[in-house]
């Protein structure tokens, strides 16, 4: 039996699109406000959401160009049980690791288990019982599935979310140089997946997080209410997050001094006011953080004034980590704001970043109450116990690889790719026979896209005041059909006609065939987005044509009824082949 497959058509009365017409109290982002008010998406508790049939479309969408690029690529997807064994996250060692974000419960037996919020430990547990042989590598498999962390604060809509849909692939390699090639393979994959969707992305260097190995890229929506800050140069291309640029700032001396001179400087807690007292830029100052590293022993960081702390740099370097509150500085006898490395206390670490080890004219606490120092050197006048990279890289820092100023912006992440390397093969015992007859674990990587978060980012980036301006290829519906008068002659015949004519050409058509004022009609297809409007007005219908609206530009044109079909299909047409 051969089966038809029709264009997809709604007629608009039968939709399930309860729109808002006021912008929901909650809502802080331009996504989660217009996905509420179009009637994309709607809330059932904190950060959980029901997909609505607009919004389940372009989902579907976006899905598939990720199926398309996945099989052409090689991967092949499988599905994998959301619900994992506990005992297999205890074996790779993030069981505990992970933190309370990981959603753990017992079954009816008493026996542990998590929602995946992802699924390195289930795909390796699964081919290490099934790949034994060099000869059978490389493999790629993925899955499209929801995925569950129990966020703290789930907030911004479909940004950061409880429940969410991830596609999720695992590669297996015999060797280094293998992986290299199947996360170069992915990385391009990825990038073609962004663009197909429209989504205007900068790959940056990221960090590697709870999921580990030593290189990561993420590919970062730009835009404004994006939830990770990131540099890059326009020089060169270089671009990385917050949590993994690196810079080779240095931070030199302002002029030569043979001694340390100690100085006054009642109430002066504060860089920006130690900067103003000695008539000096914040950079040629010293910032001191007093924590203690994940051993309980206590440690002073200094780096440049103007810049902060790295949280991610520091946790690799100090482990679970904690600044010092009041309590414990007093009781290793350091004063906030007037910390310094001259004299410390014994028994106290001193890390300094790296910016700082040319500069030969520090201004720094005197470790005394109310007294600062100028003139200090390190080497002369104290040792480090390390030198390292601290800080956060902020725009205006040069670039690490051409040393042009770094440019700034706030990005959404929407895909990550990363390599594993043997991190969990290694721990679970994931191995196969190499072509010396030697047992050697698989080299793996690992390549998430965010699903319901490349949804929400496309709506981040393609919005105007009236509402959502979806791109083509993930447009729930590539055109609305807007008669003016849908009951009355001859508005209702035309309607049908060209209706049935739209969708033989293979156009995605909604037809708004309610019974509406054109105003109302008008603002709630500008909010749902469709690419594009055929508007059917009396007076138009009587001269042959129609007028047709190209929701991104808001451009008009008239269009007579015989050639409309025509017109659309090669828009559409157009826009289709883009992706």
């Amino acid at each position: 039996m051969t089966r038809t497959t029709k264009t997809a058509h709604m007629r608009m009365s039968s939709l399930f699109a309860p729109t808002l017409k006021e912008d929901p109290a909650e809502a802080e982002l331009n996504s989660h406000r217009l996905l509420l008010r179009a009637g994309f998406i709607r809330k059932q508790a904190a950060g959980l959401y029901t997909y609505l049939p607009l919004a389940w479309r372009s989902l579907q969408k976006i899905e598939e160009i990720i199926r398309d690029e996945m099989n052409a690529s090689g991967a092949q997807e499988l599905q994998m049980p959301i619900m994992v064994d506990a005992a297999l996250w205890e074996a790779s060692g993030r069981f505990g690791a992970y933190g309370p974000e990981l959603m753990r419960f017992s079954d009816r037996h008493g026996r542990e288990f998590v929602l995946g919020p992802t699924h390195e430990e289930t795909i390796t547990d699964l081919v290490k019982d099934e790949l034994k042989s060099y000869k059978q590598l490389p493999v790629n498999l993925y899955q499209i599935q929801d995925k569950f962390r129990d966020e703290m604060r789930p907030r911004f809509g479909l940004m950061r979310g409880r429940d969410f849909i991830m596609k999720d692939g695992y590669s297996f390699d015999a060797n280094p140089a293998g992986m290299q090639a199947s996360y170069d393979t992915m990385k391009d994959a990825y990038a073609r997946i962004c663009e197909r969707c429209h989504i205007k992305a900068l790959p940056v260097v990221a960090d590697s997080g709870q999921i580990g190995g030593d290189t990561s890229v993420e590919y970062m929506a730009l835009a404004d209410a994006g939830e990770a800050s990131l540099v890059y140069c326009d020089s060169c291309g270089y671009a990385a997050d917050d949590e993994a640029a690196v810079s080779p700032l240095v931070v030199e001396a302002l002029s030569a001094n043979d001694e340390v001179t100690r100085v006054h400087t009642p109430n002066i807690t504060s860089i920006a006011a130690l900067a103003q007292f000695f008539d000096i830029a914040e950079r040629a100052t010293v910032k001191a953080l007093a924590l203690l590293d994940e051993a309980g022993s206590p440690v002073v960081c200094f780096l440049p004034g103007d810049h902060d702390l790295n949280e991610v740099k520091a946790e690799h370097l100090f482990g679970t980590y904690h600044l010092m509150d009041d309590d414990e500085l007093k009781a290793y006898k350091l004063h906030k704001g007037f910390m310094g490395p001259v004299n410390l206390p014994d028994g106290i670490r001193i890390v300094c970043d790296t910016s700082l080890k040319s500069s030969a004219h520090w201004v720094c606490g005197a470790n005394e109450l109310d007294y600062h120092l100028t003139g200090v050197c390190p080497g002369r006048d104290f040792e480090p116990d390390t030198w390292a990279d601290l800080v956060t890289v902020v725009a205006g820092d040069p670039c690490p690889h051409c040393g042009a100023s770094l440019a700034g912006a706030r990005g959404i992440e929407v895909s990550q790719v990363f390599q594993l390397g043997t991190k969990y093969s290694e721990a679970m015992g994931a191995t196969f026979m190499d072509e010396d007859g030697k047992e050697k674990p698989f080299y793996m990587g690992c390549y998430g896209i965010g699903v319901s978060r490349t949804l929400a980012a496309a709506v981040e980036q393609y919005n105007d005041e009236y509402g959502i301006v979806w791109p083509v290829a993930i447009a729930p519906y590539e055109v609305a059909l807007i008669p003016l008068d849908p009951k009355k002659e001859p508005c209702l015949s035309a309607t049908e006609t060209l209706f049935e004519s739209l969708l033989e050409a293979g156009i995605e058509t909604i037809l708004d065939d309610r019974d509406e004022r054109p105003g109302v009609k008008f603002a709630d297809n500008d909010l749902m987005g469709f690419p594009y409007q055929v508007i059917l007005g009396r007076r138009g219908l009587e001269r042959g044509v129609v007028e047709v609206k190209t929701r991104a530009t808001g451009e008009r044109v008239e269009v007579l009824i015989d050639e409309l079909v025509a017109y659309i299909t090669k828009r559409v047409s157009a826009e289709r082949d883009m992706a």
